[in-house]
């Protein structure tokens, strides 16, 4: 059937009308023609695959990937660089408005930089011996020869990755490279007997949780900052514009003059570490071990001295909290704050609440908690991910 796409979704799906029930139609533009097929009949709604496009939107674009019909990574690889930044602001403007409640023009225009070869980690999947990513919502496999979204370095690597999966049972290998020094990480799962083809090109080898080579991490870095990451360790995968976040971050905490700092989720340190040279003291809270490990490590590489770290959950350890903090930063996993958590930072009681989210969904759910004890400053979304439908955002928020 012959349709007309009427908006995007926050997935950055067509949606347009069919008898009173919405329909959902991937890689499909607003104000485009098309012609469907209806692939998934739900009693709420529909899901549509485009046969033909009859009128294409001024604001598609020629995909530079092969793989982006197939593969799940490139949600909006078809679409222009300018729309998708417009899409990522008005989609976090529409969730804050709509689970809230708060004032999308306190909203700014999304923060960018390059539009692609930006990751510096990477999962692999292996299946027949080959070499790939997922499809979207399945385990077909899709095999690639290189990925639009990250590095050079890792996509150099992928001939010799290719030969490694050839002669080994592997399941899964994850690549992360060292955003300045260029190092390279290479994490294997499987049976894994010969890792020969690889093991001059890398710096360090990890086989099933074990690291096998003298060299323990890599060495990243954000503005003059240097960090050692493990295996499994976080650690953001765009360096340009994380450091374009830190100094969002930063810039706060130096016009509120903080002082005493919790840094809640902290990870390896990074955000803590950043801002210490302008406060008096910080205290991270991280609940992967290692993490912790590599934050101490970070805190002695950088020769800071006014920062400290606990290992343990959050909602674990922050009523235990009996110091004063005037600044709180959090930094959570996707599924935002936990109730615990929320109501410690809400007895604590901090002047300024600095959240970093990857997610505006849990962001908007936890803010209609937070506003009324605290006035929304403003929401500065990051294109964190280019060519994906996930946004980064910083939300400054001020004691009432």
């Amino acid at each position: 059937m012959k349709v007309v796409i009427d908006r995007l979704d926050h997935y950055g799906r067509g949606i347009c009308n069919i008898d009173g029930k919405i329909c959902f139609v991937k890689n499909a533009l607003p104000k485009e023609e098309v012609e469907i097929e209806i692939i998934k009949e739900k009693k709420k709604y529909l899901e549509g695959k485009v046969v033909q496009y009859i009128k294409s939107s001024k604001n598609r674009i020629k995909e530079i990937c092969p793989y982006s019909h197939v593969c799940g990574g490139c949600n909006l690889g078809h679409i222009s660089f300018l729309e998708e930044n417009e899409f990522k602001t008005k989609k976090v403007k529409d969730l804050v408005e709509k689970f809230s409640n708060v004032n999308s023009s306190l909203v700014r225009n999304i923060s960018f930089l390059e539009d692609g070869f930006y990751r510096n980690k990477v999962v692999f999947h292996v299946s027949d011996k080959k070499l790939g990513f997922y499809e979207e919502n399945s385990n077909d496999l899709v095999e690639i020869d290189q990925c639009c979204l990250v590095v050079g370095e890792i996509n150099a690597l992928i001939p010799d990755l290719e030969k490694l999966v050839k002669v080994n049972d592997i399941e899964e290998i994850t690549v992360r490279v060292g955003n300045v020094s260029k190092e390279v990480m290479v994490s294997l799962k499987g049976e894994v007997t010969d890792y020969s083809t690889i093991i001059d090109k890398v710096d360090v080898v990890v086989i099933n949780d074990r690291i096998v080579t003298s060299k323990k991490s890599i060495l990243s870095q954000i503005g003059e900052y240097k960090f050692l990451v493990s295996p499994d360790a976080f650690f953001q995968v765009n360096r340009n514009v994380t450091e374009k976040l830190y100094d969002e971050v930063l810039k706060n905490v130096r016009k509120d003059h903080s002082s005493c700092v919790l840094d809640l989720y902290c990870g390896t340190g990074t955000i803590g570490i950043y801002i210490s040279k302008y406060v008096k003291y910080v205290v991270g809270i991280e609940v992967n071990k290692m993490a912790v490990e590599d934050a101490k490590r970070n805190k002695e590489l950088n020769h800071i001295h006014n920062i400290d770290f606990m290992a343990g959950k959050v909602e674990e350890l922050i009523p235990s909290i009996k110091s004063r903090f005037d600044t709180i930063i959090v930094d959570p996993p996707r599924s935002g704050l936990d109730k615990v958590t929320l109501e410690n930072i809400i007895k604590i009681n901090p002047g300024t609440l600095i959240y970093v989210s990857c997610d505006p969904v849990t962001l908007a759910r936890d803010l209609n908690i937070l506003k009324e004890f605290y006035a929304v400053k403003y929401i500065q979304p990051f294109n964190m991910f280019p060519r994906t439908y996930h946004v980064e955002c910083v939300c400054v928020l001020n004691r009432k």
